[in-house]
């Protein structure tokens, strides 16, 4: 199976950042991707989209994607251009939205005081591996099996129209 590996710089965020922070409720009205992917992480940094748009990696601390189950919220930080995320840790329903969507998203213990906004930043996702800068490595938690097959695919629905 080919790998999966992503590269970007770093957008840094904080700990216990909620759904309703990576997109507010009044945008679940609008189901377009593009139009969700403008008002990404908007409460927190309303220029996220101008700094994301080109494709980044965002860190997060502990308890990201926190909050409700709502879907949109890994499809607008997609949309607006953030390419895997890593965190301390996920809210379970947020991590498997994300990989259902195909957005990588992948614990990383202390990643939040391992990186600065603007690193560059390589994730060889089935391996596991944070390449900080193209020197330092760090280890995450890999993701695998289906949830690969998944992401590889770009999201469940294109994995179960190939099924």
């Amino acid at each position: 199976m080919p790998q999966l590996v992503v590269e970007g710089r770093v957008i840094k965020v904080g700990d216990n950042i909620d759904t309703d922070v990576i997109i507010p409720a009044k945008y679940l009205v609008y189901t377009d991707p593009s139009i969700l992917g403008k008002h990404a992480m908007e409460p927190l940094d309303p220029s996220f989209y101008e700094k994301a748009k080109n494709g980044v990696i965002l860190v997060g601390g502990r308890a990201f994607g926190m909050g409700s189950s709502r879907e949109q919220a890994a499809i607008a930080l997609k949309a607006a251009g953030v390419k895997a995320v890593l965190a301390e840790y996920f809210a379970r329903i947020f991590y498997r939205n994300a990989i259902n969507n195909g957005l990588p998203v992948l614990t990383v213990p202390g990643i939040s005081k391992m990186v600065n906004d603007g690193d560059n930043v390589r994730v060889i996702v089935d391996a596991g591996e944070i390449i900080i800068n193209g020197s330092r490595v760090v280890k995450a938690k890999p993701i695998t099996g289906v949830a690969l097959e998944i992401l590889l695919k770009g999201g469940l629905l294109n994995y179960l129209k190939g099924k």
